[in-house]
């Protein structure tokens, strides 16, 4: 969708698609697509679980932050503008839901935004590059900046916030719950922030596989 997060879910349907193609009894797929044929929202069920995927329909209220002032939803180069992924196989669930704006303020702005905004969950940290700027350099809860949305127990990588040397990522909570915002000055010539919502909502180390 945007640069908020990378989504690797397209791994997993292949994986899905495999148990299909082998003859995995009592799975059903549905897919429901928009009018230009985009696939908008994917359920895929088995005896075991599934996967369910929605784009564009998530929004700052569903992630649990307040939306920037006068900043509007993003749709980059036919990417989706939100996205709700949700994959629960026994006690093994993961969730990731995600929102992309545009605010002609500049990243200062922002950044004080929803450095009070966060601060509903805890403690804050300001990232870049998977390493903090200032302090806490960890939150109370565990979470760092390396916790970088890689969920234990096979769901490494699943979900994955972007962290790049440009970016700079808020976040509060913990290791396998957290609030994230990504902040990324715009670079096609407009004068702006691209920003990001995200909360991820992430397996256990302790859980089944």
């Amino acid at each position: 969708m945007s640069n908020c997060f990378q989504n690797r879910i397209p791994m997993a349907l292949l994986a899905l698609a495999f148990l299909v193609t082998v003859g995995l009894a009592g799975c059903r797929v549905n897919v429901d697509k928009n009018s230009n044929g985009d696939e908008k929202h994917v359920r895929i069920d088995t005896p075991f679980g599934g996967i369910h995927v929605n784009t564009d329909q998530t929004t700052a209220a569903d992630i649990g932050l307040p939306i920037y002032p006068g900043a509007t939803a993003v749709n980059d180069d036919g990417n989706n503008q939100s996205a709700d992924v949700h994959m629960g196989f026994g006690q093994w669930q993961l969730r990731v839901r995600a929102a992309h704006y545009f605010s002609t303020d500049n990243r200062d702005k922002l950044q004080s935004f929803y450095l009070k905004a966060l601060h509903r969950y805890g403690d804050v940290l300001t990232c870049q590059g998977n390493q903090p700027v200032g302090s806490p350099a960890k939150t109370a809860q565990g979470l760092t900046c390396q916790s970088n949305g890689n969920s234990g127990s096979g769901g490494q990588g699943i979900a994955r916030v972007d962290t790049s040397e440009h970016a700079l990522v808020l976040k509060a909570g913990s290791p396998h719950h957290q609030h994230v915002v990504t902040l990324d000055n715009q670079k096609s010539g407009r004068t702006g922030t691209n920003f990001g919502l995200v909360v991820l909502d992430l397996p256990g180390s302790n859980d089944a596989d």
